[in-house]
């Protein structure tokens, strides 16, 4: 007889549960605008920003979604989590309050790239029940640089904060980057170090934004974690069903916007489309 394995972190029970009310979960993405701050912010309103912003989640949740994330992937390219300015924090916190205010329903915060701290803050602010930390430990090499897990930091500044019940929602083996600096060890042990370092639920991916991960992929990724599992790429009407067979629930944006393009609005006909059948 095998002797089960002892836990090697210390999440606080289903989060998926605790947050959604329910053990699978779908969960759109609100791709901000361009933020003043960054690169292609062109002096609109900030005002128009935040509609945007409500009008994609009110379409995300009347079309199915459990609770949306809110993401400043308009600030592309993104900055590394220590030159991000107050700005992105503050203009954050007031559309992610304005959602969950408006809209009644779970929000997530992911402040891009790999910004844990900045992402705390905002979601004490606007009451948001989790954060997407795309690298939470270890480290790799992405688009940005040199990117470091941000687990350390960010574990006391949620305790400085006294924001224990804020959940972490961590990638693993994170897209957009190389992880040959870690590549001595097997994918499942870089999962590992998540649960190591409390994470709460796992976030499986492709490559890149829009790219599907195998199945294969995502059950190791589950059976290694033996935490909530989520896909976070490449989830589309089709292939939802196999996905959800094997993870927990999924987050996604691109496949849900008018004509599949991630910076254009959410399509909420695609959106009912897509959850159709599904039993919530």
């Amino acid at each position: 007889m095998s002797t089960p394995s002892k836990p090697i972190g210390q999440a606080q029970g289903d989060a998926l549960q605790a947050i959604f009310g329910r053990a699978q979960a779908i969960i759109g993405v609100v791709h901000l605008a361009p933020l003043p701050g960054s690169p292609r912010f062109d002096g609109e309103a900030v005002e128009t920003i935040y509609q945007r912003g409500l009008d994609d989640a009110r379409a995300y949740l009347e079309g199915g979604c459990d609770g949306v994330i809110v993401e400043n992937h308009g600030d592309v390219p993104f900055s590394k989590p220590d030159a991000i300015g107050p700005e992105t924090s503050a203009h954050m916190a007031v559309v992610a309050d304005r959602i969950r205010r408006e809209l009644g329903r779970p929000i997530g915060i992911n402040v891009l790239a790999n910004a844990a701290i900045p992402a705390l803050a905002i979601a004490s602010a606007a009451n948001a029940g989790f954060v997407r930390v795309n690298q939470w430990a270890n480290a790799y090499v992405a688009n940005e640089g040199f990117v470091e897990g941000e687990a350390a930091r960010a574990m006391r500044y949620r305790a400085q904060l006294r924001a224990k019940g804020i959940r972490i929602f961590a990638d693993a083996h994170v897209k957009h980057g190389a992880h040959a600096i870690v590549a001595d060890r097997p994918v499942e042990e870089q999962v590992k170090d998540l649960v190591f370092f409390d994470a709460d639920v796992v976030i499986a991916t492709g490559q890149r934004t829009g790219h599907v991960a195998e199945l294969s992929y995502i059950r190791m990724i589950k059976e290694a974690a033996n935490l909530p599992t989520l896909v976070g790429s490449g989830v589309t009407r089709e292939n939802l069903r196999d996905i959800l067979s094997v993870a927990d629930g999924v987050i996604v944006a691109s496949s849900l916007k008018h004509d599949g393009v991630w910076w254009n609005s959410v399509d909420l006909d695609r959106v009912k489309a897509f959850t159709a059948g599904l039993k919530r």
